[in-house]
């Protein structure tokens, strides 16, 4: 699954697989404009950190169609369409990532005109793009080793294929335990209120002919009171210098109760979702997103009117909860602090 992020040159426009319609239908999304590249990511027509970062790249690129080489303020207007799409959504740092990356190649490239910045910036964008493709086969194949044969892994949220440009992170470590030959079951916890796990975490496998079970959040405790769960494997929106995680919203209770259970709980991750300028969770921002995806599901209210409700997007699992963050460099093991520094500290990202 590698075709649901797109570039057309021949329409010159980015295209995405518009995930909010999973898994009933499956429509496009196309963006010409920085403009609405940042409304797929605001709405969640693309999601996941690293498929973020990918749309980002292209994004970028976007961003030099929206001005006139003859201009002699296009410069100015570039980096001004880079800063309202670094500022899209605030979490996954994937999206800063891709952004100051490829403004700060623009910058030591000062004599690139226009044109020619379009162009490095579309083919910088393809390399990101298949880049992540390979670092999540590599990433998938070296948490594929922590799995036994006969597991059953529960995981929260879509951290697939369709969270990245392919393979998938925490979905890559179960594809990459199926393609050497062990037998694994996935439970996807829905992930209210957006429904990721029901919605596209079931869908993905059920395509690969992976076993998926869906979970409803609440059933955590029940699932590993009763033994069903071997291993827990999540994706990450951005990870700290000790350690600390981000992903989505109920994803620190599933790792309290794994904790609670012995059940060993992995995070999966490529290099650049590490945020080593921020030293621990308590600077992760968070996004709060709009109450309707509390208060509805599709158009049918499900809460009285004028209740306010909390609709954080995300919450932060401490390191100590952590058993190993799998990367494409390796299995870091704690101290975090440590083993991140050496091997994404030192890495470039």
């Amino acid at each position: 699954m590698e075709h649901h992020i797109q570039f057309s040159g021949e329409q010159n426009a980015l295209i995405l697989l518009d995930q909010r319609y999973l898994p009933t239908r499956e429509e496009w999304f196309y963006c010409r404009t920085v403009a609405e590249t940042i409304e797929a990511l605001q709405v969640m027509v693309v999601r996941g950190a690293p498929a973020i970062g990918v749309t980002a790249a292209y994004g970028c690129y976007l961003a030099t169609q929206e001005t006139d080489g003859k201009d002699p303020d296009w410069a100015a207007r570039v980096d001004a369409l880079l800063d309202d799409l670094a500022a899209a959504r605030p979490t996954a740092v994937n999206l800063t990532w891709a952004v100051n990356l490829l403004r700060g190649e623009w910058k030591a490239k000062e004599s690139l005109d226009l044109h020619g910045l379009a162009a490095y910036w579309l083919a910088r964008a393809r390399q990101i793009h298949a880049e992540d493709i390979r670092i999540n086969t590599a990433l998938g194949r070296l948490g594929g080793e922590l799995l036994r044969d006969g597991d059953t892994v529960m995981t929260h949220c879509n951290a697939g294929a369709l969270a990245t440009a392919g393979y998938g992170t925490a979905l890559g470590v179960v594809r990459g335990a199926v393609d050497a030959g062990k037998k694994i079951e996935v439970i996807a916890n829905e992930t209210r209120p957006f429904l990721q796990g029901a919605r596209l975490t079931a869908y993905e496998l059920q395509v690969d002919g992976i076993p998926v079970k869906v979970a409803c959040d609440n059933a955590c405790a029940l699932l590993m009171q009763r033994g069903l769960v071997d291993a827990v494997v999540v994706g990450a929106d951005r990870i700290v210098a000790n350690g600390d995680t981000a992903n989505k919203i109920g994803t620190f209770g599933v790792a309290l109760l794994a904790k609670h259970f012995g059940v060993p709980f992995y995070v999966a991750a490529p290099g650049s979702t590490f945020d080593l300028d921020t030293p621990d969770g308590s600077g992760i921002p968070i996004e709060d997103r709009t109450p309707n995806e509390v208060t509805h599901v599709g158009e049918t209210r499900i809460t009285p009117e004028s209740v306010p409700v909390f609709n954080y997007a995300f919450d932060v699992t401490p390191a100590d909860l952590i058993a190993g963050i799998v990367t494409e460099k390796g299995v870091l093991r704690p101290p975090y602090v440590d083993s991140i520094a050496r091997t994404i500290g030192g890495s470039g990202r």
